[in-house]
């Protein structure tokens, strides 16, 4: 029988009811082996960068204010799911806080000892992947369901670049193709099995915990979807599917139907919530469909992604993307930007781990929108101060259109202010302050 993946995104179970309703989903797919991946709920991710920012601040109450915010939200959802207040799962939750205070309080907090940013991020952001994974499975058993658990990081094998891993391919394959099937050994006669796992998270050659990029969870169902040479993978969403637009931004917004992998790459490279960036990919390469289907509506046809002749739309896709800045570098001689200083701009951004969202350059000026990071913004204009004269405008917005209609632009413009503006044969891209 072939196994397959479920992710299921912090929307779908931001609550206790969301939790239920991903079980009453996994009812429909009895008889089947299906490895479920799961994200932190709700809002946990930000909940856990406040906490984080709090420790890197070394703001005890502030670390405490989070701290507690973040279990309390994780006790109402188990007290709404489990009627025995003394379920198992609870002390596990527990176990699992002393561990997360543990380590901040290992002298770390008062004493200032840092590791760097990116690396405390991971060590610490990853706990919402592990409590929300306790959670379902502690639950999906509750249930009588056929279920195992397993810690991803002993399967996903990335490097050491914290905050957006680099996945050793080789050796995570091979850990999952060995363990994985064993760990869906069906136990009914209808051969229903199942596995929870975390998304997003990972381990370095030391055992440090790692984290793929926000929204890593997509990416670690494709993960496992390659290494099992499965036939078909669902994300499971708090949408229709694949839509044209943020339904909250355009209330116009259509559900696109199916698209080619080679469009669902495009859409992500841009900044399409609806898919990380890197899932496509591993899934084009073994030919593995991918369906985006509706949490709210498990029966409704959803997004086919799949190997396609043609790039498959007919409509404009509309992007957005939010809290940009722009950033303009000219040389201070009017001197032509020419290869080499390309390639010094591109040395900085990359030393920066800043990916750049769209560009332009002049004879003697260079502009790029690039997401704000407080902990990157800093250091970035410093560095580029040394040898440019720079122009900064941030809380822009980058509005991209994929096989745009030149009659949209008024729509999308209205009173603000073009700060960039780029076309190509199919996309238009906008910088609007």
């Amino acid at each position: 029988m072939d196994i397959q993946v479920f992710k299921f995104g912090g929307a779908s179970i931001r609550d206790a009811a969301g939790v239920r309703n991903l079980a009453h989903i996994l009812k429909k797919f009895s008889g089947n082996r299906i490895v479920v991946v799961v994200s932190a709920m709700g809002k946990t991710t930000n909940a856990m960068e406040e906490l984080l920012k709090a420790y890197m601040a070394k703001d005890p109450l502030q670390v405490l204010a989070a701290f507690e915010k973040a279990e309390q939200y994780h006790r109402e959802i188990i007290s709404g799911l489990f009627e025995d207040p003394g379920h198992p799962v609870g002390e596990v939750i527990r176990g699992l806080f002393d561990q997360l205070r543990g380590y901040i309080r290992k002298g770390h907090l008062y004493t200032g000892i840092r590791k760097g940013y990116d690396f405390e991020y991971d060590q610490i952001v990853s706990y919402g992947e592990l409590f929300s994974s306790a959670i379902v499975y502690h639950y999906l058993a509750d249930q009588k369901f056929p279920v195992n658990h397993t810690d991803v990081r002993n399967l996903v094998r990335t490097d050491a670049t914290y905050r957006d891993a680099r996945i050793d391919w080789k050796a995570t394959k091979q850990k999952i193709s060995d363990q994985v099937p064993a760990l869906l050994t069906p136990t009914d006669e209808q051969g229903s099995a199942l596995l929870v796992t975390q998304g997003f998270i990972g381990s370095d050659p030391l055992g440090n915990t790692t984290t793929l990029g926000r929204e890593g969870s997509d990416f670690t169902a494709a993960i496992f979807a390659y290494s099992l040479n499965i036939h078909e993978m669902t994300i499971w969403k708090d949408v229709p599917g694949v839509m044209n637009a943020d339904p909250k931004w355009r209330p116009d917004a259509i559900r696109l139907k199916t698209l080619s992998y080679r469009e669902a790459i495009e859409l992500a490279y841009y900044g399409a919530s609806v898919i990380h960036p890197k899932t496509i990919k591993p899934l084009e390469n073994s030919n593995i469909i991918l369906k985006v289907k509706s949490f709210f509506d498990p029966d409704g046809e959803g997004t086919t992604i799949q190997q396609l002749g043609s790039w498959s739309l007919d409509v404009p896709v509309y992007i957005r993307k939010q809290n940009q800045v722009l950033l303009s570098l000219s040389s201070r001689d009017f001197s032509f930007i020419m290869e080499e200083n390309l390639s010094r701009i591109f040395s900085i951004l990359a030393s920066n781990g800043v990916k750049v969202n769209v560009m332009q350059n002049s004879a003697i000026s260079f502009s790029f929108c690039f997401d704000y990071d407080p902990h990157k913004i800093p250091l970035l204009l410093d560095q580029f101060r040394e040898e440019y004269q720079i122009r900064y405008n941030d809380n822009v917005e980058l509005i991209t259109v994929r096989h745009y209609d030149p009659r949209c632009l008024d729509d999308l413009i209205g009173s603000r202010k073009v700060l960039l503006e780029q076309k190509s044969r199919s996309t238009l891209q906008l910088v609007l302050g």
